[in-house]
């Protein structure tokens, strides 16, 4: 133990300068390390700051006790995490230096708390968390930490004013400490006009020292190496530059307090914002340890030391009123500077900017640190995910989650920044972001319509709407079924009459209950199929009672809104306008539905938040599980692999559905984008390409029968993404990973995820076609390929080939290269057989031509993936399938028929694909033998491809 006498930290405070620590961590404080050090070197502070909170917490294990003890009790994100931990060393070290502080009546003992780093050019948001953190550690000797940047110094002026302690971190100019004191002074004049008192108020002004040296020191090194004519003179100002620059600064503290200004203020008993010398601990290991000890001590003043260098010091400083001391020689230092072109002013411009980057890299590590272990903690109640990635996409994606921390990707998603993607429109897009977190829907009022349509005895409800607004909805559906008295759902949305005929069959009109589904409530499907199903109950029920079978889910001031209310729907929930309806599944869109199948609605979200606060803006990219997949995603698609190959386990066989979707509409335009895979049979390695990328959705309790083959692709070098659900009911964590998946991979792939450029151009097509139809009778006369039997073929001559069904599909298959996908898009009913038959030639093409295969049936895939298909890359080779429909439908009050329509919209699809450059077939079946014809195709299809 040093003595008083020997002791040269104690002859510091002597000397005037107070001493702090620049370290803390629980284990410290706890076995007493701080106490010690108060007690025997006279310390009267402490300094923290991320990059010391990433190595006490980040590292090991000494945390993790209070870290689950907390998230036991609720769970919550990173960053509450790390603040709940940071508040608690924090306090802890107050009340330690709280003896100190009463003694000196409020002039010392003082422990900092800094505000994240992320916020460090932003006025409101610094001042928001000061205030904040200042409640928090509730300790009259706190200091809040905020950095003396441009939109640093009117936030240090406000908390001054408000009677907050603050210490003023990352200053290295002279001009940049003359603002900070200014506004200090400001701070407290405007304090004392409010008639606050300012005697117990306290500020420091951090000055960084040694880090000014390593930056001049380098450039001087460089010049020497050069050869540099004044050589000698450089070498002269090595290691003196910073020291300089701090006693200089000194005096203009002196000059300050010295003011008649400062006088008044200190007649009512303020304290003079003290410098405090921070960096100090030796860079260079030429110099003497001490170095920014030796030489910086005066009256009035703090030295923040790491350990290592108070350990120098004790022993070995050298105790002098050094500040004071050759303050004509510090000037003739910068002097010399300035003419050698060493440019101080830029180096400390540049130095502010790299310490706010450092301490943003440190707060990342230790969020990411924070995040980890709250993942692991969470067990089976946040989703497993794991990935096999071959060596370049591991690579690729690595990249893609550094250039998304360094650009902090989290935070400007949740803050709507606009410039992570294109500096468009986004920014008004990302309403699905507060649905996540439950704060779109009323589990209340779905909870009541529930009840009440179970108590009016209603068995079936019938959701009519299309893409977003019924895709998710059929996802829980079929994924959790009713539960209770819940009604059985039926997502109906299509135009084909056969489907709507099915689904009328399948229901008690006067036991069912609408739901009508549409954001912009001018969508035409669910326009028609609400006039024909509310002709349907006016017939059941009556015209005073059908209001009661329906509700409508819609944007506020919408079309919809207005015509439910003029037909006295039921209930009317609002949708949010700042959600896209592929993004909406966590919003009424998907909620009201699933109240309806029974489900409690709170619980189900209760039960997604893990996922919704593991992606937060405060867990950093590779922690963070939605944006580390969508980086994984965004990179596999820029190198190549644009083909996303979905596999589910049984019970959530229809999660692609939804995926497709989101997936193809978010990033599928201007020729870029990633083209989603789904109900494509498993195959082996060997039928695969190398433009894939699998996910296999799993449930636990399912068979695992896909287990094998899925390995097998990732032993062949496959990319696989695992995705492991603990119970059905987890599925809400896969709509919202996957959400924030899809915005970061458009952001790698450098689109706006959020729009649909293309998809309005089959709408205005199929408004054209119905709208003539309505006019003239008939649909627009179309120049047939070539007509087999009851199948007539549409396309471009060159496909014409030998007159013949087969040579026409065999020509249009043979433009099918490495790297494409063949696109089977069927205008007939979606039925299992149907869809037995389209996924049977998608296979047969996948096995014969190694290409990816999609599917879908319209016009149920217009509103999902024919964005990618018109916008998206120029691979895709698509047969089209029409037919005349065995049975039609009249549509209430127009001339047109469900059929015609469903033509229409058929042929508006292809001509747009035409006018796009899309290579294109159409098969036709007449006379309404819808399945003898998709036979005949087949089997045709068949006998090309085996030919080969």
């Amino acid at each position: 133990m040093s003595t008083d006498s020997t002791n040269k930290l104690r002859q510091l405070a002597k000397a005037g300068q107070a001493i702090w620590l620049d370290f803390l961590s629980r284990e410290f404080i706890a076995n007493g390390g701080l106490a010690k050090l108060v007690a025997e070197d006279g310390l009267t502070g402490v300094t923290s700051n991320p990059a010391i909170f990433e190595k006490a917490i980040g590292h090991g294990s000494a945390y993790d006790g209070a870290m689950n003890d907390f998230l036991a009790s609720a769970d919550t994100d990173a960053g509450k995490v790390y603040e709940h931990l940071a508040v608690q060393d924090i306090q802890a070290a107050a009340d330690v230096l709280r003896p100190v502080y009463d003694k000196l009546d409020g002039k010392d003992g003082y422990v900092s708390l800094e505000v994240s780093p992320y916020l460090a050019y932003d006025t409101e948001a610094t001042l928001a968390e000061a205030r904040r953190l200042w409640q928090a550690v509730k300790r009259p000797n706190l200091m809040i930490k905020v950095p003396g940047t441009m939109q640093g110094v009117p936030a240090i002026r406000q908390l001054i004013a408000e009677g907050i302690n603050v210490n003023v971190t990352l200053l290295f100019s002279r001009d940049a400490y003359a603002q900070v004191a200014d506004a200090y002074v400001e701070g407290l004049e405007q304090r004392v006009k409010a008639g606050g008192d300012i005697s117990r108020l306290a500020s420091v002004a951090s000055f960084f020292v040694s880090r000014i040296d390593a930056r001049i020191d380098k450039a001087i090194s460089d010049r020497l190496a050069a050869g540099d004519a004044d050589a000698s003179t450089l070498k002269a100002l090595q290691g003196k530059v910073a020291i300089a620059n701090a006693k200089l600064a000194y005096q203009d503290y002196e000059q300050l307090i010295s003011s008649r200004r400062w006088k008044a203020l200190a007649e009512r008993g303020a304290q003079p914002q003290r410098l405090l010398w921070a960096s100090t601990g030796t860079k260079n290991p030429a110099y003497p340890a001490t170095l920014y000890v030796d030489t910086l001590i005066g009256p009035d003043t703090v030295n923040t030391m790491p350990s290592a260098t108070m350990d120098a010091f004790r022993h070995g400083g050298t105790v002098s009123a050094s500040l004071t001391q050759d303050v004509a020689g510090a000037q003739h230092v910068l002097d010399e500077t300035q003419r050698l072109g060493l440019h101080l002013d830029k180096v400390t411009t540049d130095l502010v900017d790299d310490g706010t980057r450092q301490f943003s890299d440190a707060f990342d590590a230790l969020l990411g640190s924070v995040a980890g272990k709250r993942n692991t903690f969470l067990g089976e109640r946040l989703n497993a995910v794991a990935y096999q990635l071959p060596e370049a996409l591991e690579d690729a994606a690595g990249k893609a989650l550094e250039r998304a921390r360094a650009e902090g990707w989290t935070r400007r998603l949740w803050q709507g920044d606009a410039s992570m993607w294109t500096g468009g429109p986004e920014g008004k897009w990302v309403g699905w972001l507060a649905a996540g977190q439950g704060r779109q829907a009323d589990p209340a009022a779905i909870a009541k319509l529930a009840a009440e349509v179970q108590a009016d005895g209603y068995t079936h409800a019938v959701l009519l709407g299309m893409g977003g607004s019924s895709l998710g909805p059929e996802v829980l559906a079929h994924t959790l079924g009713a539960a209770g008295k819940g009604l059985k759902l039926h997502a109906l949305d299509s135009t084909s009459p056969d489907e709507i005929g099915a689904v009328e069959q399948a229901i008690d009109i006067a036991r069912t209950l609408f739901i009508v589904s549409s954001k912009s409530g001018s969508t035409l499907e669910p326009e028609i199929l609400n006039a024909y199903f509310h002709a349907a109950t006016v017939k059941a029920v009556g015209a005073a009672d059908a209001g009661r079978h329906f509700v409508a889910v819609t944007d506020p001031g919408s079309k919809l809104e207005a015509a439910a209310k003029e037909a006295r729907f039921r209930a009317i929930f609002h949708g949010d306008p700042t959600i896209g309806g592929r993004y909406s599944v966590l919003s009424v869109f998907g909620l009201v539905p699933l109240g309806v199948l029974g489900h409690d609605v709170a619980a189900f979200m209760e039960t997604t938040q893990p996922m919704v606060r593991a992606c937060g803006p405060s867990a950093p990219p590779s922690a963070n599980p939605g944006v580390r997949l969508g980086a994984i995603l965004g990179a596999a698609a820029v190198s190549g692999r644009d083909k996303l190959t979905v596999f589910a386990s049984p019970t959530l066989a229809s999660v692609g559905s939804w995926l497709e979707q989101l997936v193809a509409e978010s990033t599928g335009k201007h020729g870029k984008g990633i083209v989603p895979v789904d109900l494509e049979p498993v195959g082996k390695p060997s039928d695969y390409g190398q433009d894939r990328v699998f996910a296999y959705l799993y449930c636990e309790g399912d068979d695992r029968k896909l287990d094998a083959p899925i390995q097998a692709l990732a032993d062949a070098g496959h990319p696989v993404v695992r995705v492991t659900l603990p119970r059905a009911s987890a599925i809400g964590q896969e709509f919202f990973r996957w959400e924030i998946a899809t915005a970061v991979a458009g952001a790698v792939i450098g689109i706006d995820p959020f729009d649909q450029p293309d998809v309005e151009a089959s709408k205005i097509k199929t408004r054209a076609l119905t709208d003539a139809y309505e006019q003239t009778g008939k649909l627009t006369e179309e120049t047939p390929l070539l007509t087999d039997g009851d199948l007539t073929l549409y396309g471009d001559p060159a496909l014409l080939a030998d007159g013949t069904l087969e040579g026409a599909l065999g020509a249009h298959l043979a433009r099918l290269r490495a790297g494409d996908y063949a696109a089977v898009l069927a205008y007939v009913a979606r039925n299992p057989a149907h869809e037995e038959t389209v996924t049977t030639l998608r296979t047969l093409i996948r096995d014969q031509r190694r290409v990816a295969t999609v599917g879908g049936f319209g016009p149920r895939f217009l509103h999902s993936t024919g964005q990618a298909y018109k916008g998206g890359p120029n691979s895709g080779v698509f047969l089209q399938i029409t037919a005349d429909p065995e049975h039609d439908l009249a549509i209430p009050g127009r001339k047109i028929s469900f059929g015609t329509v469903q033509a229409a919209q058929a042929i508006g699809d292809l001509q747009v694909l035409a006018e796009r450059g899309r290579r294109y077939l159409r098969v036709h079946i007449a006379g309404g033998r819808v399945d003898a014809g998709l036979t005949r195709l087949l089997e045709a299809a068949t006998r090309v491809l085996q030919s080969r």
